[in-house]
């Protein structure tokens, strides 16, 4: 054991460098993370109940407004696959706080833009931290807690998205309609600097340690069952956004639903994935590939129960919390399946998640919208069903999730 807590462990699967495992779990600095989970996410979907006032105050259209959202998406699809190779020589709590000064500043810059050019442009800083700090996440838990504690860290980090998810639209709206736009992104910006405080006083030096070579990400999915993974990822995450666009229209034309209880329901989907994410932490730590086929098949099934049962409103609400209490855990599932194919090239491999699951949101979308036009919403969720119960086959059938061999530890990390 060493000054920092650490154990040092003999891998042969990294060329026989000595990689550090923590005896004792950072459980503060995991929670920090978790905040600034919170922070980006709400940050990221604060325009999509913004977007008729800030159009009006900016002179443009909702359409152009709108692309607050696609530029910061877009951004960190590029951004979780550059940031791993940029920062390897970067003590990692330094630039998760630098990820964290750029969701403040994006935040308080959004809102003091006069043009939305200018808006843009601040979108893309939050974009920048966004992607980066999800190809980090796997990475940064694998250094804060024993190997055999990282699902429930990855747990508790991405718990943050549900709580983004639910807050962000009921807080934009409150906000906006009370003080104006400009005062929900001012409070995100206040989030961000209580999360900027927390991290530091909670996180640890994570000094950049080089173990082996980095590996493109095009080198990474020519290993053995790299590729085949992240094709069940790609499913399993298009056939979940293609379903979720389309989650308004099929709540109001299945059980026609008011606009109250539209909201319950929604709320309903938030609570349930903010669980989902929760319990996935324990189910993997009892098995990664039961997790990771459970999920999408639950997907699967309530998209073909509320199109095909005869459902009333509170039959429908109960298959929507079920939706997502099994999306919940999703992408806990697939970081951890992350840190166990990938020790070595935890935040390249990071990366590629994040620009997997980046490209799905924009696949799904568009997958939703063609068949919207040709089948309607029971279309739309009869396909994405499909797509997910295919998701489940091939992750059952093709990917693979044992811990690497020769004993290597499950959390030796590249550049971390």
């Amino acid at each position: 054991m060493n000054n920092d807590g650490f154990v040092t462990v003999q891998s042969p699967d990294v060329n026989d460098s000595s990689i550090l495992e923590p005896t004792t779990a950072a459980w503060m600095a995991v929670f920090s993370l978790a905040m600034g989970v919170f922070g980006l996410l709400t940050a990221e979907y604060l325009p999509a109940s913004l977007l008729t006032p800030m159009a009006v105050d900016l002179g443009v259209s909702e359409a152009l407004a709108g692309q607050a959202v696609t530029v910061t998406a877009v951004v960190a699809m590029f951004a979780g696959l550059l940031v791993p190779g940029l920062t390897r020589n970067f003590d990692r709590r330094v630039v998760l706080l630098a990820f964290t000064g750029l969701m403040i500043a994006s935040n308080l810059l959004v809102a003091l833009s006069s043009s939305l050019a200018v808006l843009l442009v601040m979108r893309i800083l939050l974009g920048v931290a966004l992607g980066g700090f999800w190809s980090m996440a796997a990475a940064v838990a694998m250094r804060l807690v024993p190997a055999r504690l990282v699902p429930r860290a990855l747990s508790i980090i991405f718990s943050g998205i549900a709580v983004g998810t639910v807050v962000s639209v009921p807080l934009g709206s409150y906000l906006g309609g009370i003080y104006g736009w400009r005062s929900a992104f001012v409070a995100a910006a206040s989030v961000g600097g209580l999360t900027l405080v927390f991290q530091l006083l909670t996180l640890p030096r994570m000094a950049p340690r080089t173990v082996s070579r980095t590996t493109s990400v095009l080198g990474l999915l020519r290993r053995p069952g790299i590729g085949v993974g992240m094709f069940g990822c790609v499913l399993a995450h298009t056939g979940q956004y293609a379903l979720f666009t389309y989650i308004r229209p099929a709540l109001e034309s299945v059980a026609h639903v008011d606009v109250s209880g539209l909201s319950l329901m929604l709320l309903g989907f938030g609570v349930a994935n903010f669980v989902g994410t929760l319990l996935a932490g324990w189910l993997i730590e009892r098995s990664l590939r039961a997790t990771l086929v459970l999920m999408p098949v639950l997907v699967g099934l309530a998209a073909f129960g509320m199109i095909l049962l005869p459902v009333q409103e509170t039959g429908l609400m109960l298959l929507v919390a079920l939706w997502g209490l099994a999306f919940g855990g999703v992408p806990v599932a697939w970081s951890n399946w992350v840190a166990r194919a990938v020790p070595d090239q935890a935040e390249t491999a990071g990366g590629m998640v994040v620009a997997a699951v980046q490209s799905s949101i924009a696949l799904g979308a568009a997958l939703g919208g063609v068949m919207f036009g040709f089948g309607g919403v029971t279309g739309v969720f009869f396909i994405a069903g499909v797509v997910m119960l295919l998701a489940a086959f091939v992750i059952a059938s093709r990917v693979r999730v044992e811990l690497p061999q020769h004993g290597a530890i499950a959390a030796p990390v590249l550049h971390v």
